[in-house]
């Protein structure tokens, strides 16, 4: 039999009697064949069967009426909230295959950075049985909208060994299969989510000229897409398309937000699928093939929860991740998680109540991307009549009857998961409602959060700032210095972060022109329960492009796109090596740091010089440095053909200025 995977997927589900199958899967009629097959409902069998369908390498169009969540009946056992005060068991569990699986690509990586003087291979010979011992590797990438997905991009390449020609001596190609785990914000998570809902492909194959191609910039999610490959709609039948989805899923009962516009638009730029992707959900990564046999890092979202009107700093802001299992906080709050696949289930104190149903289909893939991103509905707010296209113009009026001005930058999680959860420390127990925003909106632009968790056990964070600080668009370490100061609050709740300079010292040091180590010596940390990872803070720079374009620029042509990962594949590998010959060598030393630590090894010399050369000092110069306009160290790539910026300069101002900060 065959049934549609895509818009209204049916509602059963073939499975060989016998136990046995070969399902076949057709992507571009978008249907999934099981021969000689029984069937069972798929609202029972909703993520145990899909989890057999071992052949399907992508995550799936599995929300049963597209972007509407549907109601089923709740399995046997009961989705519960789960106490963060450990690990998920699904994350553990999978953590032992991934974290065998990075070893043979981490020998390959270390052996071939060739630290002099030490055998990199031979050490990883000598603790492969024992994964643990060996380095726990994060990449976290930032913010910043369109500017950040290019730039993380490029960093992503960087440490990609299916890269062409970037696993010779001295590339950082492997560097992100020896990792674990992969958090993005905002445009970050754009870049996280592009990955692995498109079978966690290559940056190469996203850029591709080709029908399949992703990363298509040239018209902004205001037009809509052109009226070609997959994306068939011109743009009235695009906001009509926008409209029809965000009218079912609030026909159906769940309330709705701009984030819901603006998530199914960012859809049709980052999910190669027919409009948009409707029906895919952030949680079928975790039934994905890549994912579930280890062969990717634990890619990771977050965003923040806030009350309408309310202000957030770092120091007072619940930060929620989404993961491929679970969605939750691991702050002394609400501190705990639902399953992600029965986001917009009724639950109360923990539990759903008796006869109630749960939901499936909720964690739309876009709405989580545009939940994470949620600034750019104030972008969205900003524009006037002259900018808007009548169909846009229609469908925001029926938002903003409903919205006030101090609720109009939420995304919407009502029922709220967490009624009734913790009464006694999370603030918003009593509400029914939980509305997210930005995961920038308190100044922690790079989602370094996640993996500060002691329960996780990062060894080492390469952190990619995209960040917008400056009047030019570039980063001066805000974002490190709003996580740092996080680390020292009433919400720590056990998470170390290194020290980090002030604002200043970074621009007149240097610290935001080339990579940096914070956390080098562990032994500064004796007075923690928690020893910290040591930071590689990556700031975006010019090397070959002006990659500092505007956060709200919303399109760029091929030659730009193209340019700005270019700059920031060079950023990431120092222009593979050719500004410092020293720096291969000193990431496979930053990448040992606290494995050499654990297992007693001597550090090696060359290690210690890399110390030396890269981690700050603790050297401090706070005065108010003169305003930061570098220009590019090499000869600057032609993008001549550069698409027009897509909004006018007054939009992009009165955008950050409604929202009170500019870090993004």
């Amino acid at each position: 039999m065959k049934f549609p995977l895509l818009g209204t997927v049916v509602g059963v589900l073939a499975v060989e009697a016998s136990g046995t199958y070969k399902p076949s899967h057709d992507r571009d009629k978008q249907t999934l064949t099981i021969p000689k097959a029984n069937t069972i409902p798929l609202q029972s069998a909703y993520a145990d069967t899909l989890v057999a369908i071992d052949n399907l390498r992508r995550s799936l169009p599995n929300s049963p009426k597209g972007y509407t969540p549907s109601f089923v009946d709740c399995p046997s056992q009961g989705p519960v909230v789960r106490s963060a005060a450990s690990l998920s068991s699904s994350e553990a569990q999978w953590l032992q295959l991934r974290r065998n699986k990075t070893v043979g690509p981490m020998r390959n990586l270390l052996a071939r950075l060739d630290i002099d003087g030490f055998d990199a291979g031979e050490y990883v010979d000598r603790h492969s049985n024992n994964a643990t011992a060996l380095p726990n590797i994060g990449i976290a990438v930032s913010g910043g909208g369109w500017r950040a997905l290019m730039n993380g991009a490029g960093a992503v390449k960087a440490f990609d060994s299916r890269t062409v020609n970037n696993t010779g001596n001295g590339k950082l190609g492997g560097l992100l299969q020896s990792a674990t785990y992969l958090s993005g914000l905002s445009g970050g998570s754009w870049l996280v989510g592009s990955i692995y809902i498109n079978n966690f492909t290559t940056i190469g194959a996203l850029q591709a000229q080709t029908s399949g191609s992703v990363y298509e910039f040239g018209n902004s999610v205001v037009k809509g897409p052109e009226k070609s490959g997959l994306q068939i709609f011109n743009t009235a039948e695009y906001y009509a398309d926008l409209a029809s989805d965000i009218d079912g899923k609030h026909d159906a009962g769940f309330d709705t937000s701009l984030t819901d516009l603006w998530g199914r638009a960012l859809s049709y730029q980052l999910i190669n699928a027919t409009r948009g992707g409707p029906a895919y959900t952030w949680s079928s990564i975790g039934i994905s093939r890549p994912f579930t046999s280890g062969d990717t890092p634990y890619p990771i979202i977050i965003a923040d929860s806030r009350a309408p009107g309310e202000k957030l700093i770092s120091a007072n802001t619940t930060i929620f991740e989404f993961n491929p299992f679970e969605m939750g906080t691991w702050d002394p709050t609400a501190f705990g998680f639902v399953p992600l696949n029965h986001l917009g289930t009724n639950f109360t104190a923990g539990r759903v109540p008796a006869n109630d149903k749960c939901v499936v289909g909720f964690d739309n893939a876009g709405y989580l991307m545009g939940t994470s991103s949620s600034l750019f509905n104030q972008f969205i707010l900003q524009l006037n009549d002259t900018d808007i296209p009548g169909a846009l113009r229609d469908l925001l009026v029926g938002f903003l009857e409903d919205l006030g001005s101090d609720n109009n930058d939420i995304a919407d999680y009502t029922p709220n998961p967490f009624y009734r959860y913790n009464g006694e420390t999370n603030p918003g127990a009593n509400s029914t409602r939980l509305t997210l925003v930005d995961g920038g909106e308190d100044l922690q632009n790079i989602p370094l959060h996640p993996l500060i968790q002691p329960t996780r056990n990062v060894d080492i964070i390469f952190a990619v700032d995209s960040s917008a600080d400056t009047n030019y668009h570039w980063p001066n370490g805000t974002s490190m210095v709003a996580t740092y100061e996080r680390s020292i609050s009433n919400l720590a709740n056990g998470t170390a972060f290194p020290s980090v300079p002030d604002v200043n010292t970074f621009v007149n040091l240097g610290l935001n022109t080339r990579p940096t180590f914070f956390g080098c010596n562990s032994s500064n940390f004796t007075d923690s329960t928690v020893t910290p990872p040591l930071v590689v803070y990556i700031p975006n720079s010019p090397y070959d492009a002006f990659s500092n374009i505007s956060t709200f620029q919303l399109s760029t042509n091929d030659s730009q796109r193209d340019a700005i990962i270019s700059n920031g594949f060079n950023v990431a590998n120092m222009a593979n090596g050719t500004r410092d010959e020293t720096w291969p060598a000193c990431v496979a030393c930053a990448i040992l740091s606290r494995s050499l630590e654990r297992t007693n090894t001597a550090v090696p010399q060359a290690c210690t010089q890399c110390f030396n050369r890269f981690c700050w000092d603790g050297t401090l110069n706070a005065t108010v440095p003169q305003e930061y306009n570098p220009t590019p160290l090499y000869q600057t790539v032609n993008i001549e053909s550069k698409a027009s910026r897509s909004v006018p300069r007054w939009v992009a101002a009165a955008a950050g200025a409604a929202l009170g900060y500019h870090a993004l």
